[in-house]
């Protein structure tokens, strides 16, 4: 992949278009010529689809905070609600935020993008750091409507013998993409993570992620899974950098996904650059459609085919919720799923 793009909504030479290549399945120059008029501030209401779980919120409303401000940092521990929240009529809007987590400190992130209205763009910038010894476990929801343009960027700066976890849960929109580039040191730390995405009618999906392996004795699990229906279109690109010197990194690597349609489409590449000798790394990949012998099972003892369909992907895709560590962060990742799944199916 090449250098991260520096998105500026409001200016149009910065969108990228499939010549850019780790933009090739996401061409937003298709669908967003000129830079759009910015967005109307709006006041969000406390709450979002994490409320339940509590913790301090930090919202964006179009773009911008209560206070007026398009930038905000968190600095701390506990429980962090970070929403994204967008109202607009074909304007757009970019925000940006940076967390910290101090040492040997351990932070929750609920991430939400929550979209009403319709055409609009939203840019989100994020920048994740953690002290050596820190955790960090981020949850993100994306909830926007089918035909708006929403791309997320995160890098994420791992200290020695920290760890950061990551979970992503799509529903996709007229092009959805969501990047994370982690630069992980080694030396004890380690890094997961994980993506599924639930697409029908013609909503895109882009997980996207790269991880630099810079030290010695460093650590990454990922898994994505995926289920895409009607003229749907998923997308994964995974590339882990194991540099010269990062000695005894161990690096795994996992994509799988459904294809419940002859018109949808899934595009992934998962990608192993490594420099380095003495690894353990490993990655794999497959897109398939339901097992049919399974349904045939499954309604041979009595369960209603519709019942069976929504039992075999939830099976299929719950491996990824199922990694969830906080309880009430997994539960909500598995009513999102099953929400999901009774819509597609």
């Amino acid at each position: 992949m090449n250098a991260p793009v520096r998105l500026d909504l409001r200016d149009a030479s910065t969108f990228p278009t499939r010549r850019v290549e780790d933009w090739k399945w996401s061409d937003l120059k298709r669908f967003l010529r000129d830079a759009p008029a910015v967005s109307a501030a709006l006041a969000v209401a406390p709450g979002g689809p994490f409320a339940a779980l509590g913790g301090r919120e930090i919202a964006f409303g179009n773009g911008v905070t209560a206070d007026g401000a398009a930038e905000a940092r968190f600095e701390g521990a506990g429980t962090l609600r970070l929403r994204f929240v967008s109202e607009a009529q074909a304007t757009g809007h970019q925000a940006r935020a940076t967390v910290v987590v101090p040492a040997r400190a351990e932070l929750l992130v609920l991430e939400s993008y929550e979209g009403a209205g319709s055409a609009y763009a939203s840019n989100v910038t994020l920048g994740f750091e953690l002290g050596e010894g820190a955790r960090l476990t981020r949850i993100v929801l994306l909830e926007e409507p089918d035909d708006a343009i929403s791309v997320s960027a995160a890098e994420v700066k791992v200290a020695p013998h920290a760890h950061y976890t990551q979970t992503v849960l799509a529903s996709g929109a007229k092009l959805q993409r969501h990047e994370t580039r982690v630069n992980h040191p080694g030396h004890g730390a380690s890094v997961r993570l994980d993506g599924l995405y639930v697409l029908s009618g013609s909503r895109h999906a882009d997980l996207t992620t790269v991880v630099d392996h810079q030290g010695v004795e460093g650590v990454t699990s990922q898994l994505t899974k995926g289920v895409v229906a009607d003229s749907a279109r998923g997308v994964f690109q995974g590339r882990i950098v194991v540099d010269r010197g990062a000695d005894k990194t161990d690096a795994r690597m996992g994509h799988h996904a459904l294809i419940l349609s002859d018109k949808a489409e899934v595009d992934a590449k998962p990608e192993l650059e490594i420099y380095a000798d003495d690894v353990s790394c490993a990655h794999g990949n497959t897109v398939g459609a339901l097992d049919e012998n399974a349904l045939f099972y499954a309604c041979a003892r009595g369960i209603p085919e519709h019942e069976a369909r929504v039992m075999l992907t939830q099976a299929f895709l719950g491996e990824v919720t199922d990694r969830i560590e906080h309880d009430g962060a997994r539960e909500a990742a598995q009513a999102w799923l099953v929400d999901r799944l009774e819509a597609l199916l």
